[in-house]
């Protein structure tokens, strides 16, 4: 009879009967340039080949990227406007000098447009950041952890779900009126005090189904720590739904952000969208023909930020499905053309 088993070899190496598989490694190593190229390929090159891909990202990320550099490089070549700089209630494209024409107190509504973006888009990052963080980790934690840290967490979220968040916000508002004055990341943040609850509400609902997949418990299995298996396994799942929602409270902080100073609860030093309208509006422009520019002016810039939000919301859905960047990796670059629109481990789509 013939033993199978595989005797020690003499130069000391083991044998393959007694090798373990965990013992087997890779004879191939990984460069560093090979390391740094994976990365561009996976963070840079395919989320931009995927967003090229779609008429909704062009058109969403071209808006978007056109008011950043408004907010950011605008108040670098364009001088603040002050009363009576010009003429009063130039009409729209009268004058080079005014292009989108003037206020009742000779202000460049140009002018008064760009400083507008510049707050807008502070309120937008302090405010959509600080509501999304806030309801992706209560919402994560409640989800996994269940027991009392769920009930509590629980609790807190119907709190704020169930507070009237506007009336809220225009009470503090009132309240601490000398923090908010000049302040554009005060103002987002208290635009996210009561916004956050309803996200909070549907990332635990999801979290609840995905502790129980394998991963999840390969990962629990080894002995990872809470906040490993949650923000590197669980939240990754969720972007597609984080990301959404991240677009959809910055349109919220634009809207409520322009209702609070239309209607004059916030204090302000500088003119932006929400006082140009108020001023607007104290002036008649909605019923005078002669006046509507200075009515429409920010209502437009308004409208076409929303858009832009929405479209880069629906777009960039695509950039964590696993499916579409499977075929945007490619090593040889070569791109299917066909939009894949089957959802996404996240569950999730966009729509206006």
């Amino acid at each position: 009879m013939t033993d199978d088993t595989t005797e020690p070899t003499t130069d000391g190496g083991s044998t393959i009967g007694d090798a373990s598989p965990f013992d087997v490694v890779s004879e191939y190593e990984e460069t560093r340039r090979e390391r740094l190229e994976k990365l561009y390929r996976s963070y840079i090159y395919t989320p931009i080949s995927i967003v090229w891909t779609d008429w909704r990202a062009r058109i969403g990320f071209t808006i978007v990227l056109t008011y950043l550099l408004m907010g950011i490089l605008g108040p670098v070549f364009v001088e603040q406007t002050h009363t009576l700089d010009g003429p009063a209630l130039i009409t729209p494209f009268q004058s080079w000098e005014y292009p989108l024409g003037t206020d009742d107190m000779g202000r460049d509504l140009l002018a008064q447009t760009i400083y507008s973006t510049s707050n807008i888009l502070k309120m937008v990052a302090a405010g959509a950041i600080s509501t999304v963080a806030i309801g992706t980790i209560v919402g994560s934690i409640a989800g996994y952890k269940g027991g009392m840290t769920d009930t509590v967490l629980s609790s807190i979220t119907d709190v704020f779900i169930n507070i009237p968040g506007f009336p809220l916000v225009m009470v503090l508002g009132l309240m601490f009126d000398d923090v908010l004055l000049g302040n554009p990341w005060a103002v987002g943040l208290l635009l996210s005090v009561a916004a956050w609850g309803g996200l909070a509400r549907s990332i635990r609902s999801q979290v609840l189904t995905l502790r129980q997949e394998s991963f999840v418990e390969a990962s629990r299995s080894l002995g990872l720590p809470t906040r490993t298996i949650v923000f590197k396994d669980i939240v990754p799942h969720l972007m597609p739904f984080i990301v959404i929602n991240l677009t959809n409270s910055g349109r919220r902080v634009i809207f409520e952000a322009v209702a609070l100073y239309y209607l004059g609860i916030l204090p302000f030093q500088n003119l932006n969208w929400g006082s140009i309208l108020n001023l607007a509006y104290s002036a008649q422009a909605h019923t005078r023909m002669a006046l509507i520019h200075w009515f429409l002016v920010p209502m437009v810039a308004i409208v076409i930020i929303s858009i832009g939000l929405i479209l880069l919301g629906q777009s960039l859905d695509r950039v964590f499905n696993p499916r579409v960047r499977a075929r945007h990796e490619k090593p040889d670059g070569e791109v299917d053309d066909e939009v894949d629109d089957v959802p996404n481990a996240g569950g999730q789509t966009g729509g206006l």
